[in-house]
């Protein structure tokens, strides 16, 4: 997550000249989180004042396409960490045999149990679809109810994005042998089909959709960074899919040291404080000051969703069919 919008991707610029005696740690993200506004600058400087290091985020695309990459260099790549998978992508990840052991132990305020020894959680959240209060004052409560509606939405692409990948998965858990069914009755709701969170959040806010894909704590950004309430998330019938960010070490990661302890940071008072108004997420752990005010005004599921990584994996392919196929038609 991912606010505000704007383009903004880094060239990739891995090692080259560093400078003199001065570690590199290259840890790969989406492009949202290394933004100016996004969680990256501000958790760039704080592990730097630690590390006597030197700390490079590249923008590497959205979620899914971040594995892509990843699995494209193999072990030629020559990055250190990867931050921005989620519990969808961790078992085909770790399939790959490129991510080491973190070797990581803590506690978290996840609202589910978390012993993955490859990937840690730095935050997480539902997701929901936003809309304006002003334009859309009583939006659908459930996907059959969206099917039925003139509402418009934008999505994101399953196979490039980790909120358009968990939509799917959304749908396969809420509804099972109808999800065909459910996205099919979809198909005519949605304007566009973006390779990514921000292209979506974007064509939303510009007023191409009357609702965008996006997460229960979408609407805290508005109030907060704003002052403007007119955004708020529908809360659905069948319950909400739950999201967990992930990072995790590459096994082949130049810099293997500096790579556990930036990891074993992201979990710290220090970083974990900075997402919820940065990534617009709930914290992994949270902060000693708690939340910011404002996040008590977000909608709260009654029902969470979500599929082991496993489940999501084999889940993942049929998905993708059924997803495919109703678009095309």
């Amino acid at each position: 997550m991912k606010l505000p919008i704007a383009a903004g991707c880094l060239t990739l610029a891995f090692g080259g000249a560093a400078a003199a005696e001065t570690p590199v740690i290259t840890v790969l993200a989406y492009d949202s989180f290394v933004s100016e506004w996004g969680p990256g600058p501000a958790i760039e400087t704080a592990f730097e004042e630690s590390c006597g290091c030197d700390l490079r985020m590249i923008g590497a695309g959205d979620g899914a396409a971040l594995l892509a990459r990843v699995q494209l260099e193999g072990p030629r790549g020559a990055a250190d960490v990867v931050l921005g998978l989620d519990t969808a992508l961790t078992a085909q990840a770790a399939a790959t045999g490129l991510f080491a052991p973190h070797g990581i132990t803590g506690d978290w305020d996840l609202p589910v149990a978390w012993g993955d020894p490859l990937f840690v959680p730095y935050d997480w959240g539902w997701f929901a679809f936003v809309h304006d209060v002003t334009r859309l004052p009583d939006p659908p409560r459930s996907f059959e109810a969206l099917a039925d509606s003139e509402v418009t939405i934008v999505i994101q692409d399953p196979r490039s994005s980790t909120p358009g990948l968990g939509l799917l998965l959304w749908i396969e858990a809420a509804h099972g042998a109808r999800a065909a069914e459910i996205w099919a009755g979809l198909a005519d709701n949605i304007v566009t089909v973006t390779p990514g969170w921000s292209e979506a959040y974007g064509l939303f806010l510009e007023g191409e959709a009357d609702m965008v894909l996006s997460y229960t704590t979408s609407p805290a950004y508005h109030l907060i960074a704003e002052g403007d309430a007119t955004k708020a998330a529908a809360g659905f019938d069948e319950g909400h899919y739950l999201q967990v960010e992930v990072a995790g070490v590459l096994a082949n990661a130049p810099q293997p040291d500096l790579a556990r302890a930036f990891l074993t940071f992201l979990g710290s008072d220090a970083a974990q404080a900075v997402l919820p108004t940065t990534n617009w997420m709930y914290p992994a752990r949270m902060p000693a000051g708690g939340l910011p005010e404002g996040f008590d005004t977000l909608l709260m599921p009654e029902r969470s969703l979500l599929m082991t990584p496993d489940e999501a994996q084999a889940a993942r392919g049929p998905a993708l069919d059924r997803w495919r196929a109703a678009l095309s038609r």
